[in-house]
């Protein structure tokens, strides 16, 4: 275990459930909130107790849900916990959080933790958008929430925004853009809608309540997106990503490299020491599992709350590989990189599939100076055209 870990921890709470949210998540169950805690600090200590070596972790998410609405003393045990257990290595410390549920001493008393950078759930700056997407804030929340974040010493925040919603027009996603980029965020996502099976959303449009979204109008929206961050000074450096220089989400980061992160929490996803696994969905469920005085023997990095689990194949590591490192628009798949990992050639093993997507224009082989400090190399990118078709190149690659 050389590499530095991630450790992702998920917190489920919502005040509300939007009508488009597919995570696992659950409204009106706040007063489980301490024994949840709780637990999520256990299963932190069995992690850390049940690995062969004390591990050094790089960074940490708290996602949800809503993260924010525990308060600072139950992050504090919980980073106590994860210091107590773990090496911590120039930490990237991001906390999940709704615009409307912070407060400037909340944030204070979190950035005095060492919680170092905010992903701000914004999704639009239009009332009529907002309230259609269910959220229960307002633009306003949006302005009060950076204020105190960089009141509070917050230099690192990203901005969630969600574009080809329901009847939204061009013109209406670049005024949100517009108002957002006056906010300066050192980070951007930007996610096209999905109608999940199962949420409002979908069923709306099922049963012909709601439009389904024009894929063609978003794809101008991304494209229009896209040119006005870089004349704006952000780099995309992710299908779904901008930041500025120098300023990429690491943890994320860790994801698209195929490198080991860590999970404790209700339907938390992990993927360590050959495995990927994922945690029981409920929280009920889940504290119940932690709270039992039992300590089963089991293979690291798997803990009591572990319902799915799968070893990895060479194979199964290799399709994965490619199918995350392609969403770096700019790193992609290091030919070098891929040898070193799986100790095979790029070409010897994907050759016929890279080839046939370059025919498609899709993917086109680059050897430029790698971003992030990363070298020189040859390697495999999404063209332009791709980044709007990627689902249609990385099915190639995963079985």
């Amino acid at each position: 275990m050389t590499n530095p870990h991630s450790l992702y921890l998920h917190i489920p709470f919502c005040r509300h459930r939007c009508a488009y949210c597919d995570f696992n998540t659950y409204a009106g169950q706040e007063d489980s909130i301490p024994a949840y805690v709780e637990a999520i600090c256990r299963e932190i200590e069995f992690i850390g107790k049940n690995a062969p070596e004390k591990i050094t972790l790089h960074t940490i998410y708290f996602g949800g849900g809503t993260p924010s609405l525990l308060n600072p003393h139950q992050f504090e045990g919980i980073l106590k916990t994860i210091s107590d257990q773990f090496d911590l290595l120039d930490i990237e410390t991001t906390i999940e959080a709704n615009p409307g549920t912070v407060s400037l001493s909340n944030l204070k008393d979190l950035r005095s933790l060492g919680i170092n950078r905010i992903s701000f759930g914004v999704q639009s700056a239009n009332p009529s958008e907002l309230r259609m997407l269910e959220r229960t804030h307002s633009y306003f929340d949006v302005i009060n929430a950076v204020t105190w974040a960089r009141q509070a010493g917050f230099e690192d925040l990203n901005l969630d925004l969600i574009y080809g919603l329901p009847l939204q027009t061009l013109d209406d996603w670049s005024a949100t853009l517009k108002l957002i980029l006056g906010l300066d965020p050192e980070h951007l996502s930007l996610y096209a809608l999905t109608l999940e099976h199962g949420t409002p959303f979908g069923r709306w449009s099922s049963r012909g309540l709601m439009p389904f979204p024009d894929p063609d109008l978003a794809a101008d929206m991304y494209e229009w997106a896209d040119e006005t961050l870089e004349a704006a000074g952000y780099q995309q450096y992710e299908i779904s990503n901008w930041s500025k220089p120098g300023l990429e989400c690491r943890h994320n980061l860790q994801y698209w490299r195929g490198l080991p992160y860590l999970a404790a929490g209700a339907g938390a996803h992990g993927y360590v020491n050959g495995y990927r696994y994922s945690n029981v969905l409920r929280i009920k469920t889940y504290i119940e599992r932690l709270t039992d005085s039992q300590s089963p023997n089991l293979e690291f990095p798997l803990t009591p709350a572990t319902v799915n689990h799968h070893k990895q194949s060479s194979q199964d590591d290799m399709g994965e590989f490619m199918m995350t490192g392609l969403r770096l628009t700019r790193e992609g798949v290091s030919v070098d990189t891929f040898q070193e990992r799986f100790g095979r050639e790029l070409e010897d093993v994907f050759g016929e599939e890279i080839e046939n997507l370059i025919q498609s224009g899709l993917l086109a082989w680059q050897n430029s100076p790698l971003p992030m400090g990363e070298g020189t190399g040859v390697r495999v990118c999404l063209t332009r055209r791709g980044r709007l078709l990627g689902n249609q190149a990385f099915a190639r690659f995963v079985t």
